[in-house]
């Protein structure tokens, strides 16, 4: 099971959260600056505690240097991705 967003990443943010959905993409502010993979990093962390998968189930497949980015989430169906960001308060 494999689940892949097509994410936009706003750096340099006062906090790490999911804004919402952009059409088919969602954004997501992170405070970490795009340096060295750090802002990939704290994405990471938002997608494995939002949708309780272990950090290394998420991984960032294109646009590492990018604000448009797509992540890959391992062990999770996008239905239930989907439905796990509803539950969070981001319906699709």
């Amino acid at each position: 099971m494999i689940a892949k967003l097509s994410i936009k990443v706003v750096p340099g943010s006062s906090q790490n959260r999911i804004v919402g959905w952009l059409g088919k993409v969602l954004k997501i502010q992170v405070s970490a600056q795009p340096e060295q993979g750090r802002a990939n990093a704290v994405i990471k962390k938002i997608f494995a505690s939002t949708l309780k998968i272990p950090a290394k189930n998420v991984k960032v497949i294109a646009g590492k240097t990018s604000p448009r980015k797509i992540v890959e989430l391992t062990g999770l169906t996008k239905t239930e991705v989907d439905k796990k960001l509803s539950e969070y308060g981001l319906p699709k």
